[in-house]
């Protein structure tokens, strides 16, 4: 059963362009290095220019892991950090 994942982030003020561009280089990596991962994009709220939502499915439980102890997750990720307002929301759904 694939897992799905959503995370909700909120970009700061002014930083929106540089949190695009380090998560499109996660999401680079992500894509080319993880073949448990099926589908992993960032997307933007049409409704607040700084509201972004990460849609991600997952072949299984070890690909979730692999995922989150990958160096370039934990790394980029930090990076990440100076320009959103606080931690993800995130929530995990089985798939149907």
């Amino acid at each position: 059963m694939a897992i799905g994942v959503t995370a909700k982030l909120t970009a700061k003020d002014g930083h929106a362009d540089q949190f695009e561009a380090l998560f499109k280089e996660l999401q680079d990596a992500v894509n080319a290095q993880e073949p448990g991962c099926l589908f992993y994009a960032l997307h933007k709220s049409r409704s607040n220019p700084l509201d972004y939502i990460v849609l991600e499915q997952y072949q299984d439980q070890e690909a979730v892991d692999a995922h989150q102890q990958a160096e370039y997750y934990r790394r980029i990720g930090a990076q990440l950090g100076e320009h959103v307002t606080g931690a993800p929301e995130i929530e995990v759904f089985d798939s149907i």
